[in-house]
């Protein structure tokens, strides 16, 4: 099956499926995607998104980020979700290039899972509900959506190796990632060399933080979340093969 589905303009869209749960099933493929913001759809890659089935669509965007760069464009029986999941808003292209970076953004993801725990919840019922193809982004498919897939794979049962793997996909975007943020600023300068980066590290990390917290990704669901037993069944039984 296609992981990368290839599009000019989005350069991290790919699908979650294959990943192998620890019951032994796996991740239905052709079910459930991930992105870089989807406001960059037109044209042919527009008709490349609709011949994938999709029709539910979270957008993990702050508002005045849909509002300076655009959302999917409304179409014929797409539901689309903005649940903001960040709080704290932070210029990735200024963060000081002595920090750890991987740390930085671990801490980052710690933020968001405390923070926008109504929004993720939310995000995670969507997924569930859903009863065709779906895709949830961000800007880039980085972190935001990297944090959603990571706390969705646990909860599906798939191991932090998978996730961290999977995490670590984006890598390959990142050169078209960096040249999108000078394109869009050329009168500005990027400060930090790391901008783009996805290594396993962040992830790990961050899964590490929430076990350290919580005792484990799905008592962080639990205690944080509010996510239940039969949240956590619905999830399986929909995005899981037989």
């Amino acid at each position: 099956m296609e992981r990368h589905i290839t599009f000019d303009r989005l350069h991290n869209f790919r699908d979650l499926g294959g990943y192998r749960a620890a019951d032994g099933r796996a991740v239905r493929w052709g079910l459930v995607y991930r992105s870089d913001s989807l406001g960059k759809l037109t044209g042919a890659d527009l008709a490349r998104f609709q011949e994938l089935g999709v029709r539910t669509v979270i957008d993990l965007r702050y508002p005045w980020e849909i509002a300076a760069r655009g959302r999917v464009p409304e179409l014929d029986g797409l539901a689309w979700h903005n649940l903001s999941v960040e709080h704290r808003p932070y210029d990735q292209a200024t963060i000081d290039p002595a920090l750890d970076p991987w740390r930085y953004l671990a801490d980052r993801y710690a933020e968001v899972a405390a923070d926008g725990a109504e929004e993720l919840r939310r995000a995670l019922e969507v997924i569930a509900d859903a009863d065709a193809p779906l895709v949830f982004h961000c800007a880039s498919g980085k972190d935001r959506t990297g944090l959603l897939a990571a706390v969705l794979l646990a909860l599906l049962g798939v191991d932090d190796d998978q996730i961290a793997a999977d995490f670590a996909l984006t890598e390959r975007a990142t050169e078209r990632l960096v040249a999108d943020w000078h394109a869009l600023h050329p009168d500005r300068t990027l400060v930090w060399p790391a901008y783009g980066r996805a290594p396993e590290e962040i992830i790990r990390l961050f899964l590490a933080d929430l076990a350290a917290a919580y005792g484990s990704v799905r008592a962080y669901a639990t205690d944080r979340l509010g996510v239940d037993d039969d949240l956590v069944a619905r999830l399986r039984d929909r995005l899981l093969d037989a």
